[in-house]
């Protein structure tokens, strides 16, 4: 059974990390001023949210007619699709896979195998398995998971990645982050030249023409998905898009909302396994279709925009409660605003029913979305759920009990009005502390001063 998700326990952790809180402020401040600078560039950025949204709600509502179709041409262009129900269905598949055509496995950075935690299953098979996203392999060397969708080592300053790699590599503890990054590029480069398998994600899936599209920014997907014998991509199976031309728009929002870059710098078209008389590309291209809850996702009429998810990671970045606590506090691979919302539709609200509640509502990630996914009514309709199911908080339903029944009448409210007053009078001129649970509250911000007159004094 999986253990319950605490995200207040981990938040706690997180907040206590002064390193942690310095080194995410400043990356997510980075974030966002590459990518508002990299929009407004773009005069009908808003007509291509939309366009992209309405593309993305089409496929959805024809999922299995494009699946089928996209199935049919990858075998038609030489390929092999298998379909996986589940985690552990995807794992023994792709380890079988693995294992017949050799033990050395490259992989490009993919949310998809991380959240089957296919790199344990390949290890435990006998396999050797190495991360060749720079920052993937940082935090495979870490033994820890991603902490954000597009930037996974974001939780680390540039002196923990030198000492990780002193002390894993046995290298001196360099300053410079080209250093750094040539010493990695050194391990890799053999690697690459070794591996037997290439497994990637895939960023979109194009039913019309069989076509997996990979982007990345380092080029190291480009050489797992061509230099290995045999190249197996992982795919949730909401990543089909229907039609070749759909993708200019994706390729358009998916860079300037994830890392502000007008383009991602490397784009691969990948349709089939290499054919004669070419040069580069695999032997074997597998498809693995994967489901594991997209499917009752997709069921779900008020969740289903969910599965428009592009992976940008704009969400993330823009989001208040993100930025203090980072990915790992979200106990998933899925992190921010999104996670809260596919994390318990993947897991359970029994698993991570904390999730939908890890948000200020402030809106900001539905504004930033680049297809438009409404995430503050999902995490809302999430909460919902979370109530119904498991009931709210004592001090909660007290709160809400005296509320409501202080609105019930003027004279009640009056009362309790000038309850509240005296009490927070008093409290602020001896600096007490707030009594819990509004002490959760005051703990981490100064409580303001009362005004001289209450507002129906004011008005009355």
């Amino acid at each position: 059974m999986t253990a319950r998700i605490d995200f207040e326990k981990n938040s706690e952790k997180a907040l206590g990390d002064p390193s942690l809180q310095a080194t995410l402020r400043s990356a997510m401040v980075r974030f966002r001023g590459l990518r508002n600078s990299a929009v407004e560039e773009i005069p009908n950025w808003q007509a291509l949210r939309q366009y992209a949204h309405d593309v993305k709600a089409h496929a959805l509502a024809h999922l299995d007619r494009y699946l089928e179709q996209l199935e049919r041409q990858v075998t038609e262009a030489g390929g092999v699709v298998h379909w996986a129900r589940n985690a552990d269905e995807a794992r023994s598949l792709i380890t079988q896979l693995v294992k017949s055509s050799g033990r050395q496995v490259v992989k490009s950075k993919s949310m998809t195998t991380e959240e089957i935690e296919l790199n344990k299953a390949l290890e435990h098979a006998g396999c050797e398995v190495t991360e060749t996203d720079l920052g993937e392999y940082l935090v495979q060397l870490a033994g820890e998971q991603p902490a954000h969708i597009i930037a996974p080592v974001v939780h680390k300053s540039k002196e923990t990645i030198a000492a990780l790699l002193s002390e894993k590599l046995g290298v001196p503890r360099y300053d410079d982050a080209q250093q750094l990054t040539m010493v990695a590029r050194e391990v890799l480069r053999r690697r690459f030249l070794e591996a037997d398998v290439g497994i990637s994600g895939v960023n979109f899936a194009v039913a019309e023409s069989g076509t997996v599209v990979v982007v990345e920014n380092e080029g190291n997907a480009r050489l797992t998905t061509t230099l290995p014998r045999t190249h197996i991509a992982v795919m949730g199976i909401e990543k089909v898009i229907p039609r070749l031309a759909d993708l200019d728009v994706f390729l358009t929002l998916l860079p300037r909302s994830a890392t502000g870059q007008r383009m991602s710098s490397y784009v691969s078209f990948l349709t089939g396994p290499r054919r004669v008389g070419e040069a580069d590309g695999p032997e074997q291209l597998h498809l693995v279709l994967l489901d594991n809850g997209r499917t009752a996702i997709h069921a779900d009429s008020s969740m289903r925009e969910s599965l428009a998810c592009i992976r940008c990671g704009a969400c993330l970045n823009v989001c208040p409660v993100f930025e203090r606590t980072a990915g790992h506090a979200y106990g998933s691979v899925y992190s921010g605003p999104i996670g809260a919302v596919l994390t318990p539709l993947f897991q359970g609200l029994d698993v991570a029913g904390d999730l939908p509640f890890a948000s200020s509502l402030c809106g900001a990630c539905g504004e930033v979305c680049p297809v438009k996914i409404e995430l503050p009514r999902l995490l809302l309709e999430l909460r919902s759920r979370v109530v119904r199911q498991q009931g709210a908080p004592v001090a909660e339903r007290f709160f809400v009990w005296g509320w409501v029944n202080a609105m019930k009448s003027a004279r009640r409210l009056a009362v309790a009005g000038k309850v509240a007053r005296a009490v927070h009078r008093f409290t602020s001129a001896v600096r007490l502390p707030l009594p819990y649970p509004f002490s959760r509250w005051s703990a981490f911000r100064e409580l303001p001063r009362p005004a001289a007159k209450a507002f129906r004094e004011r008005t009355s």
